[in-house]
């Protein structure tokens, strides 16, 4: 990852992320530090981690956003899920069927710290007069990945950009493009990107791929790469 991200940066890639995975069953290295570590292989570009609000602690996202904001050269760019998967949110002591309020929430107060608030909160997360000392220089964009209607209106209303599946056709990613686009109108905000995910794997033979063994037309590779457009 060390070596990918150096690569990126001397070919002058657009910008640099990593994801989010908790209760893994292979290993997986986690964001913050990761990216920490890859922000040294990095330049001026923009660069920003996943984080999937409903299994962190609103505060503790804040403050590692503003971390990380600090030690990063240029932009940074908050990209943000619901999460997946009922045994990783047993695991993490969160509740699977309340995750849509717990992200909203989530989003809402980590936004609020970034911006100097003194913070509050009784009802998915306990926060009590919570604020940052370390707070990006800059304004933090939000970017939401999204699939389903309701998730894309919600990116639309909430986030400055919109991530598709990695898994989407040509067709499907036009059409949930569109969707996205009618709700921005709607909300009357101009959105900042719309990131198309591809994984991809690179190898030095064109049989090095590797395929899942429980969904034959996918790839099983490592989360956080993207191609970006903007509109």
């Amino acid at each position: 990852m060390i070596e990918r991200a150096a690569a990126a940066h001397n070919a002058g890639l657009d910008s640099l992320f990593v994801g989010d995975q908790h209760v893994s069953p292979t290993p997986y290295y986690q964001n913050t530090p990761m990216l920490g570590r890859l922000l040294a292989e990095w330049g001026k570009a923009p660069a920003g981690c996943l984080f999937l609000l409903p299994l962190w602690h609103p505060v503790l996202v804040a403050e590692q956003i503003g971390t990380l904001a600090a030690i990063t050269q240029g932009p940074f760019i908050m990209q943000c899920g619901l999460g997946w998967g009922e045994a990783r949110f047993t695991a993490m002591g969160a509740n699977i069927r309340t995750r849509p309020s717990a992200f909203e929430e989530a989003l809402e107060i980590v936004r609020r710290l970034l911006a100097g608030e003194t913070v509050s909160s009784s009802r998915r997360f306990r926060v009590a007069e919570a604020s940052l000392a370390l707070r990006p220089a800059e304004p933090v964009e939000v970017w939401i990945g999204a699939s389903a209607p309701p998730a894309i209106d919600r990116a639309a209303r909430l986030a400055e950009g919109w991530i598709a599946s990695p898994g989407l056709t040509y067709e499907e990613a036009c059409a949930q493009a569109d969707i996205y686009r009618e709700r921005c109108a709607a909300y009357g905000r101009q959105p900042s990107a719309i990131a198309l995910r591809r994984d991809i794997y690179v190898g030095e033979l064109s049989n090095e791929w590797i395929a899942n063994p429980h969904n034959p037309s996918a790839w099983d590779l490592d989360p956080g790469s993207f191609i970006r457009y903007r509109d």
